[in-house]
């Protein structure tokens, strides 16, 4: 028995550490439903919802103190690194933070949670907190994700609490339970801020939330045009996101076998996940996940991006622009917010639009080169020492608001 529990929780780490902390614990709920026999533990797994007290440690909450309740993490988390980027930032600007894993699924030990972020992420001065007992008192209370969300609601010892939303979390499930718990949370009254405009409007207009957006960076010092190899070949990139619905893989196969079919010498380069379980009948270079300090080079290969984004938009755009690789993505508010005509090829969530977009670029030198050149100045002017500074204003913006956040 010992034995093959062990078993089951490798399996369940090891998938958290491949498709990220969310799939590993949306396959262990879709497990507990499905069987095998004996019964599910709805009140275990989803007890959290209900209201409940959290106390916080005796002691008055020193000014420009946060607490932040995450996820726990994995190495390739990107909404991950835009937090714990956040944190390091507000630390040189004066600001002290405590994060909180309040359901630990990766790491068992606070101070090796703690070691894996700085030496992966940042190396912050925070602390790390494993649970939820003991928390100190804080001026700021930060939900991080839907499920971190009812923690700060049954937190008890923040002056306020913010909610820094980063995508529209109920699209990330079918319609049920866990859509309608992760909706419920943009009705808990906390100060939201949001990772970009269309996110803050959403949120404000459906929910009545009071919301300030932030944008989004580039690391400059990473992501630069270096000197292109083999100009004469037309090259496509596509950001391949398999286990990630809200980046359209199916969609973006389908768009890159007829660009294949229209312009079969065109080469095709796949990068952000293993696709090596799905028939993809054009040639194709499958990088899988790709190291960070790669990319750069990686996409100034390439003459064109196809990026998808039908929630928020992705970071993916900005750094391609700053590494000189033209893009094309879907219209709608969710991307529009951060892309226009002026920066990108936007197109109808069609694959026939998209193809053509694509290939309009690829066919047209002087009107792809003209658009990468204006969207690399667009890009290089985004800076996460500007999105931090923003940041600061909507702590500032929510400590004039009403105590605790609430309405």
């Amino acid at each position: 028995m010992a034995l093959n529990l062990s078993k089951k929780l490798w399996r369940v780490k090891e998938m958290a550490r491949k498709e990220g902390v969310f799939a590993a614990l949306r396959a262990v709920v879709r497990r507990l439903r499905q069987g095998p026999g004996r019964y599910v533990d709805v009140f275990r797994h989803y007890g959290f919802a209900l209201p409940y007290v959290l106390p916080a440690q005796p002691g008055e909450p020193a000014k420009g103190s946060l607490l932040w309740f995450i996820p726990d993490f994995n190495l390739g988390s990107g909404g991950h690194l835009n937090i714990f980027r956040t944190i390091w930032h507000l630390e040189q600007m004066g600001y002290t933070s405590s994060i909180v894993i309040g359901a630990p699924v990766m790491h068992q030990d606070a101070q090796e949670a703690r070691d894996a972020i700085r030496e992966h992420f940042f190396p912050l001065q925070a602390q790390v907190l494993l649970g939820l007992e003991n928390l100190p008192p804080c001026e700021f209370a930060v939900a991080t994700g839907w499920d971190t969300a009812y923690a700060v609601r049954a937190f008890t010892g923040a002056t306020h609490k913010l909610y820094f939303v980063q995508d529209y979390e109920p699209h990330f499930y079918p319609v049920g339970s866990e859509s309608v718990l992760a909706q419920n949370t943009y009705h808990f009254g906390f100060f939201g801020i949001t990772a970009g405009g269309w996110l803050a409007t959403k949120l404000a207009q459906e929910y009545g939330m009071v919301t300030h957006p932030v944008g989004f960076g580039v690391e400059l010092e990473r992501y630069r045009r270096l000197p292109r190899r083999e100009p004469e070949i037309r090259r496509v990139f596509f950001y391949a996101r398999p286990p990630t619905p809200r980046r359209a893989f199916e969609i973006g196969l389908l768009v890159l076998n007829a660009v294949w079919e229209r312009m079969p010498n065109t080469q095709f380069v796949l990068a952000g996940w293993d696709t090596a379980g799905y028939h993809i009948p054009f040639p194709h270079l499958a990088c899988g996940t790709v190291a960070l300090d790669d990319l750069p080079d990686l996409y100034s290969q390439c003459d064109v991006a196809l990026v998808l984004s039908l929630t928020n938009a992705s970071l993916l755009p900005l750094e391609l622009m700053a590494s000189g690789c033209a893009v094309v993505s879907n219209r709608g508010p969710n991307v529009e917010w951060l892309l226009n005509d002026d920066v990108a090829m936007l197109a109808d969530s069609s694959p026939e639009g998209l193809t053509n977009a694509v290939c309009a670029l690829l066919q047209d030198d002087a009107r792809r080169h003209a658009l990468s050149e204006c969207a690399e100045v667009f890009a290089r002017a985004q800076t996460w020492d500007m999105v931090a500074k923003d940041f600061e204003s909507a702590l500032l913006h929510a400590r004039a608001q009403n105590p605790r956040g609430e309405s």
